[in-house]
């Protein structure tokens, strides 16, 4: 459940991320300061990391699991899955986790991207 965050909030985040600046650019010219951005950026930014961490977390727990069972049918009878899940049921966990990481640590650089033009350019421009 810990990769599922990154995988689905951290793209939402980061949409939401760039609406919020862009709703905020008229007044900070208004005002000539760019607080109200850099904050924004910045817990955007932040939210997004932990939901990346705790995926990455998420995909090492997965992947010790695999590899600390001696057997996959043990695994499979910890999980509670069922016989039609059969011996994929943990490789395709391991697979999501992997998946929200990916995702995850590309919305880390979409709220990084979208914070280096308010660092360099003028509100006003």
């Amino acid at each position: 459940m810990r990769s599922w965050p990154a995988l689905l909030l951290a793209p939402l985040i980061a949409l939401a991320d760039l609406s919020i600046i862009y709703a905020l650019v008229t007044p900070a010219c208004m005002r000539q300061d760019r607080i109200g951005l850099h904050t924004v950026a910045l817990c955007s930014l932040a939210i997004v990391l932990v939901l990346t961490l705790l995926a990455l977390q998420a995909w090492r727990d997965e992947s010790a699991q695999v590899e600390g069972n001696a057997t996959v049918a043990a695994a499979n009878a910890q999980r509670g899955v069922t016989r039609a899940d059969g011996v994929a049921a943990i490789d395709r966990q391991r697979f999501v986790a992997l998946v929200a990481v990916l995702v995850g640590a590309f919305s880390v650089l979409v709220c990084s991207a979208l914070w280096l033009p308010i660092w360099l350019l003028s509100p006003c421009y």
